[in-house]
């Protein structure tokens, strides 16, 4: 993990309990992970310019790129990244400098542009386009290019937001007992 976190301006990320971050992720700056998430392969995460907080239990699949944009006389406080509990980012999408709440799931591929706020509860499908400054509201399922409202959230689906979070709290929690047996036999005498 050591490799994958660099700093950025002397700062360096910062790394809850229980987190795995993948040795192939690259994660720079202002970055601060909460308790049990999880980087797979290939993240990119620049907290460059501004910070990116992730909560806690929330999974950052394959190839997902997250940025944020800078502060700047027009908008003082720029854009951070803020993502909230039991969300899961599904591989290679793309967010940046926007808020996620709580128990989201970000499907493949869709981008989610600066000041998008997303309300808890929320399934946004995959491909879709979330422009600069919408809001989707809490317990919808979003899909298109822009990103339209397209139906409630059935019971199941609500049910599976923080299943879906907590299977890969399981799934990290394989990996890191594997990473650590491995470093055990490495670190034994013969």
């Amino acid at each position: 993990m050591q490799n994958a976190l660099r700093p950025y301006k002397g700062i360096r990320p910062t790394v809850g309990q229980h987190v795995y971050v993948d040795s192939s992720a690259v994660l720079v700056g202002d970055i601060h992970l909460a308790d049990h998430s999880s980087i797979w392969p290939l993240v990119a995460a620049r907290g460059d310019v501004n910070a990116i907080k992730i909560g806690e239990r929330t999974n950052i699949q394959d190839g997902t790129v997250l940025h944020v944009t800078r502060k700047s006389d027009a908008k003082p406080d720029g854009h951070p990244l803020i993502i909230g509990d039991d969300v899961t980012i599904g591989h290679k999408a793309m967010l940046h400098g926007c808020q996620v709440g709580n128990r989201v799931l970000v499907g493949m591929g869709a981008i989610l542009l600066d000041g998008a706020v997303i309300e808890d509860d929320v399934i946004i499908g995959a491909g879709t386009l979330v422009p600069p400054g919408k809001v989707l509201e809490s317990g919808y399922l979003y899909v298109g290019s822009p990103a339209k409202q397209a139906r409630p959230l059935t019971d199941a689906e609500r049910a599976f937001l923080p299943q879906s979070a907590d299977n890969y709290v399981r799934l990290k929690d394989e990996y890191l007992t594997e990473a650590e047996s491995l470093q055990s036999i490495i670190t034994s005498p013969s």
